[in-house]
């Protein structure tokens, strides 16, 4: 059986596989059971790789191990495989998201806050500013402007949004209400729509006809939407932290709510 080089590809990078590993694992699925010489002379993987493969793909849980003599090879059905990476890579975020949480409470990430209040300080406010690229990257970002809020959230943007997004701004619009913070919400979107999104949110939204997407916090910090990519990696956003600009941008949008 010729296995086609466009697979081998695709399956080693869908897999995390070395293209040995591959070539070796089709090979055993076209057979179901073989030795390491028959593997051999499928995959095109030399003999003497073979076997270290073939072991080295028994511990991923890819093959198993006949019993008996002359020793073979069991090739694992694909979906028992997909479901075993799928539990390995749940157990991987896992352990890494318990790692992640634990670090806020150790000394280095203590002298990571110090590093960067002791360099923050001699830098103008109106200089803090950037471009921040990557949708979830952006929504952590906005996370953290708009929870630390004191007074007042100004949100510009569309109906769409709000529901594609809905467990983030439904727990976001929660904390600022928990917080006794002001909501001033504008959205794109058909009116009815809006008012659905008024009664799912408890919230108090006007539909609004600009076709912009903007977040104010405290009328200081802005993060504007400037492009939304084909794909999430590729949206972009600036973030500015200047009043002048803000209160600017305040001032238009609450005009723009009163027309």
């Amino acid at each position: 059986m010729i296995i086609k080089p466009e697979l081998v590809k695709k399956i080693k990078d869908y897999f995390n596989l070395n293209i040995y590993e591959t070539k070796v694992w089709l090979a055993l699925l076209s057979k179901g059971i073989a030795s390491a010489g028959e593997i051999a002379e499928i995959s095109g993987v030399p003999r003497s790789r073979t076997y270290d493969v073939l072991e080295s793909l028994e511990k991923m849980g890819f093959t198993i191990m006949k019993l008996g003599k002359p020793v073979k090879y069991i090739a694992v059905k694909p979906n028992i495989v997909l479901e075993k990476l799928k539990t390995n890579t749940m157990k991987d975020a896992d352990e890494k998201i318990s790692t992640l949480l634990k670090l806020k409470k150790t000394e280095e990430y203590s002298e990571l806050e110090d590093l960067y209040n002791v360099g923050i300080k001699p830098i103008r406010q109106e200089d803090i500013s950037g471009s921040i690229k990557g949708k979830s990257i952006i929504y952590n970002h906005l996370k953290e402007i708009l929870e630390n809020s004191k007074k007042e959230v100004v949100i510009c943007t569309s109906v769409n949004e709000i529901q594609s997004k809905a467990r983030f701004f439904n727990q976001l619009f929660q904390r600022l209400k928990d917080n006794n913070i002001k909501l001033t919400i504008g959205l794109s979107g058909e009116e009815k729509e809006v008012k659905k999104i008024n009664t799912k949110f408890k919230i108090k939204a006007k539909q609004l006809n600009i076709d912009a997407r903007f977040y104010i916090s405290d009328s200081k910090e802005v993060l504007f939407m400037i492009s939304k990519g084909d794909q999430p990696e590729e949206e972009i956003a600036i973030w500015l932290n200047t009043p002048f600009f803000a209160n600017s941008l305040c001032f238009m949008f609450n005009q723009a709510l009163k027309e």
